[in-house]
């Protein structure tokens, strides 16, 4: 069994596959040294201040729009475990065990930053919490994204302080709700007792929205390279014509997604014999002529439809939407944004905004956009292999035994269809939705965390429609043209066709669709497959 690598948290250096891979137990943490050494400072300043009675939000004050009436030094410590206990207030379906363990992730690497001034005392114990694998009880309903996650990490925070329910693994590996108190137990780890500052620093953060928005990236990425890899299947399907994805046409358009696409796609079909050359188009269409009228019409194509002609326009704001989300989503996992902020080296205590989510916000609802449209180019080309009258001689319905008392794939592209429009729902903004709320101090919220669940959704929706694509690729290529794969394509081709069976109505669908998408977005799969594909 190989050794799990271990992520060394500094608050700077954390990225996104690192949340995912911790979350799902694949590596460990640790705590880098130097950075501890700034949150002791960052610590024994706060004190200090605290002890000459300076007036400090969350320390010695209460919260939001009460944040006037000051706290006795005697119930400060209270003041943390109350607004915990208050804001516990979620309701839903709860977040997955490895997401509620990525949001312990995140949250750890910010405290780590330095900049918030808890003990470390506080920081072994998130860890500790990680690596135990005790993933927090986490409802999904609540955040409105401004104030940071508050109730998400109220829910979080409950499991650190041995309140609520936490979920933990059976001896079958399987997750169990149960009490936090007695799942710490077994874990030899005790309660730990908030001190100041500390219930607001472990709430008043971005890492919940963070957290998911980790995992929707990481789908995102899978989805583009399947993405890639289906539109060349659909090239070689249908012998596109090849100078839609010539160099030169894209230099003069240069996208940077536009570009990348187009060479994935010419690169994955480099050598095939399926692929129509321009050229050959000119003397196809001449040897059809049969008078010498002004007129006369041809069947052979002179361009592909935009699904199959337009894949790099299509797919370039999907590439660059992906990239750009990565870019925001990993500036916020590594940042301090809770509030105030301790900067002990300039005697500075900063109160202000940075736990607002209106960066994560604005990137996952340009995320969604970006999948709906890799659903819509997805679901038009299923729909032109299924259809006679587009698919240039395929079987009507893509049917391998007899048409009429066999249906083929007519079940299954309603699937595709309802969830293509679905993800469009989806795609609506939600960031740019505020509504005032706690008695209008939070008066502009960024809905961040819905828009982070929606992405999520998002994602997990996009699976089921190109999970349906690949096998209408495969069935296609089961009719015709899989001889004559180019170099890329056939080797994808072969990696997909042993776990492959021809549909002939045996079987029931939904059975090979669960398959196929377990096969397809599992880690073994893409090492084997990103061997031919490029979209980094």
């Amino acid at each position: 069994m190989s050794k799990i690598s271990v992520v060394k948290l500094d608050g700077y250096n954390l990225s996104l596959e690192d949340i995912v891979y911790i979350g799902v137990g694949d590596k460990k943490v640790e705590l880098d040294r130097e950075a501890l050494k700034r949150c002791t400072a960052s610590r024994k300043f706060l004190e200090e201040e605290v002890a000459k009675q300076r007036i400090i939000y969350g320390v010695n004050t209460s919260f939001g729009p009460m944040c006037g009436k000051i706290i006795r030094d005697e119930e400060i410590q209270e003041l943390q475990i109350n607004l915990i206990r208050s804001h516990a207030a979620g309701l839903g379906d709860p977040l997955k065990p490895y997401i509620a363990i990525a949001v312990l992730v995140v949250r750890l690497n910010s405290l780590v930053k330095g900049f918030s001034g808890v003990r470390i005392e506080l920081l072994e114990r998130i860890k500790d919490m990680i690596n135990a694998g005790i993933a927090p009880y986490i409802p999904e309903c609540g955040s409105v994204g401004a104030s940071g996650d508050l109730v998400h990490l109220a829910h979080m925070a409950l499991g650190i302080i041995g309140e609520g329910n936490v979920y933990s693994k059976n001896s079958n590996g399987d997750w169990k709700l149960r009490p936090a108190a007695e799942v710490l137990a077994e874990k030899n780890l005790s309660p730990i007792k908030l001190s100041f500052k500390e219930g607001i620093a472990l709430m008043n953060g971005t890492s919940t929205m963070t957290a998911l928005g980790a995992f929707a990236i990481f789908g995102a990425k899978k989805l583009l390279r399947l993405a890639c890899v289906n539109a060349s299947f659909a090239m070689e399907i249908f012998g596109g014509i090849d100078d839609a994805f010539d160099e030169d046409l894209h230099l003069v358009k240069p996208h940077p997604g536009q570009t990348k696409i187009a060479e994935i796609v010419r690169k994955l079909y480099s050598g095939s014999r399926n692929i129509t050359r321009r050229e050959d188009v000119h003397e196809k269409i001449s040897s059809t002529r049969t008078d010498d009228g002004p007129v006369y019409e041809t069947d052979i194509n002179v361009q592909d439809v935009y699904s199959i002609r337009c894949t790099p326009q299509i797919l370039a704001p999907v590439s660059e939407a992906i990239d750009a989300a990565e870019k925001a989503l990993i500036t916020e996992a590594n940042s301090s944004n809770d509030n105030p902020i301790i900067i002990p080296e300039k005697k500075k205590i900063i109160h202000g905004g940075n736990f607002h989510g209106q960066s994560v916000a604005f990137y996952m609802d340009s995320l969604c956009m970006a999948i709906a449209e890799l659903c819509t180019i997805s679901e038009r080309r299923i729909n032109k292999m299924l259809d006679k009258n587009l698919n240039e001689g395929l079987p009507e319905q893509l049917i391998a035994g007899t048409p009429g008392l066999t249906m083929g794939f007519m079940g299954a592209q309603y699937l595709a269809t309802s969830t293509t429009a679905e993800n469009r729902q989806l795609a609506n903004p939600v960031g740019t939705l505020s509504i005032s709320c706690n008695a209008s101090n939070q008066d502009v919220v960024s809905m961040g965390t819905v828009a982070a669940r929606k992405a999520f959704k998002s994602i997990s929706n996009a699976k089921h429609v190109l999970t349906l694509e690949v096998l209408t690729d495969l069935q296609a290529l089961s009719f015709r043209n899989a001889d004559k794969l180019g170099n890329g394509t056939g080797k994808i081709y072969s990696i997909l066709n042993k776990e492959f069976k021809v549909y002939k109505n045996e079987r029931v669908f939904h059975d090979d669709l669960v398959r196929f998408r377990k096969l397809l977005f599992s880690s073994q799969l893409f090492d084997d497959l990103n061997k031919y594909i490029d979209c980094q």
